[in-house]
């Protein structure tokens, strides 16, 4: 299953938003908000969500000011979560989250409105950063 995001304006340096992104700590921001537990050590974090199994991702690549990508541990299914960055002056740059997860056709159906809304409040609350 792949999900693309909105490519979305950010007032952000795009140095500024990867070093954000790099520090699995700062994502708690940027999880809905029927998170219901979220804990970060230095490479990874867990969120828990309402009514969704828990979930532990960790940092798993880190491609200066171009993209962060996160890949999920200990999970029943394989995904990546990508945020891909693009500079578009000295203080704005684009970013644009990509949901890559391989998933079996009736788990596809189940999980994709929820996915697809994941990656959208993703997305609008790193506009707001």
């Amino acid at each position: 299953m792949h999900i693309k995001g909105n490519t979305i304006k950010i007032n952000k340096s795009a140095e500024e938003l990867f070093n954000f992104l790099s520090s699995s700590k700062n994502y708690e921001t940027l999880m809905p908000d029927n998170k219901e537990n979220f804990t970060a050590n230095e490479n990874s974090f867990t969120l828990l969500l309402k009514g969704v199994p828990e979930l532990k991702l960790d940092l798993d690549e880190k491609n200066p000011f171009s993209n962060v990508v996160l890949k999920s541990a200990g999970s029943k299914f394989n995904f990546t979560l990508t945020t891909n960055i693009k500079e578009i002056s000295e203080n704005e740059c684009e970013a644009q989250v990509v949901f890559d997860g391989k998933l079996n056709a009736l788990v596809s159906m189940i999980a994709k409105k929820p996915l697809t809304k994941f990656v959208d409040t993703f997305s609008n609350k790193l506009s707001t950063l």
